[in-house]
């Protein structure tokens, strides 16, 4: 067995192409958790029509895209900022915002603490604990946010746990940051799996709650990673502004727009995502957790935090075992908290969720 020490993201199809000499185009990526319909058919058809759009330059207020995104998230398209991925419009909100003291909820997605110590902030940590299964205890979360916490950070659902904060402890959260001069950011990449989205969103509290940004992304709900298309949504316009004002003119270009003011109109596409990400999340839960081999922690997303229950199995053998089957599972050993134990996996079509069921079953 090859025990590889280093981190592979979704993305490293290459890497892993490399040490273990699978072809990255037959390797089934349950690592990337993109949706796995693809892109949609509608999207395509834009594209292919419109790409004389190349030949000018788009909008540079992207006044149509922002009505667009508008319309699907149900709020003003004044309040949106839209950017060449959410990743980017994180490292514009900490820039603008430059917190000397930031709250991290943990285990989460590592780039924000990156961006953090780039900007010089110190990162402090707000640990989820394993026997409440990663779910977020409000009181003491309020506890570590203090007048000295300028910024925190929130992943909602969380990347890796796919647990979520609904409406009410967001809005108790929200007002004591309020009190205590603290800007938040939600980034709600894996939001729109989850059923009802507009009701658990962020985005209807922007407007009752000017130290709130919410973020998204198109990269995984609408599988669309190298468009670089991301949007936020806030009440604050000075922020708002300055982020405008800080970022290059033109950061999506001509197709992208195109593909935006596609993609967020495809209704049908949209629901059938959601059909088959509920109907498949509840199979291979139900298919995990009876097998007695693992504890399936619930989810809100499209993809499962696993725990391995046999402690003669860790998650590095785990990853080595599927990947030979040309399965990618996420090894999350190094997330902070979980050690050897944990994996994830997002939900892909059918067939494909029943090959990695016969690997992680057997």
């Amino acid at each position: 067995m090859i025990e590889h020490k280093e981190h592979f993201h979704g993305s490293d199809l290459e890497k892993i192409e490399k040490i273990y000499g699978i072809s990255k185009e037959n390797i089934i990526n349950f690592a990337a958790n993109v949706n796995p319909l693809g892109e949609s058919a509608k999207l395509k058809d834009a594209l292919y029509k419109r790409i004389d759009a190349i030949t000018q330059y788009p909008d540079r207020e992207y006044t149509s895209l922002r009505k667009a995104i508008a319309k699907y998230c149900q709020c003003d398209y004044n309040d949106l900022v839209v950017g060449n991925g959410c990743t980017e419009l994180i490292s514009l909100f900490i820039q603008v915002t430059s917190p000397k003291q930031t709250l991290i909820i943990e285990p989460t997605y590592s780039e924000y603490e990156r961006d953090l110590k780039l900007n010089g902030s110190k990162v402090c940590y707000f640990n989820l604990e394993e026997n409440n299964d990663f779910r977020i205890n409000t009181d003491d979360l309020l506890k570590n946010i203090t007048p000295e916490t300028d910024l925190i950070i929130i992943c909602n659902p969380n990347n890796p746990t796919a647990g979520i904060i609904f409406p009410d402890e967001l809005r108790t959260i929200l007002a004591h940051c309020k009190n205590t001069n603290t800007y938040v950011m939600i980034d709600e990449t894996y939001i729109e799996f989850s059923t009802n989205v507009n009701e658990i969103s962020a985005i209807s509290l922007c407007h009752e709650f000017d130290n709130l940004m919410v973020l998204r992304g198109t990269s995984k709900f609408f599988a669309t990673p190298g468009l670089r298309l991301g949007y936020a949504v806030t009440g604050n316009d000075p922020i708002k502004n300055e982020i405008n004002t800080n970022k290059n003119p033109w950061m999506i270009n001509s197709l992208a727009v195109v593909a935006g003011e596609t993609m967020f109109a495809d209704n049908e596409y949209i629901e059938k995502t959601r059909n088959l990400i509920l109907s498949e999340r509840n199979r291979l839960n139900n298919k995990l957790s009876q097998s007695g081999r693992y504890k399936v922690y619930p989810s809100h997303s499209n993809f499962l935090l696993l725990k391995i229950l046999d402690e003669s199995v860790t998650s590095s053998y785990l990853f080595d075992k599927a990947i030979r089957r040309n399965l990618m599972i996420r090894d999350c050993s190094t997330f902070e908290g979980f050690g050897e134990r944990f994996i994830r996996i997002c939900i892909m079509n059918i067939s494909d969720n029943d090959k990695l069921l016969s690997c992680l079953l057997e």
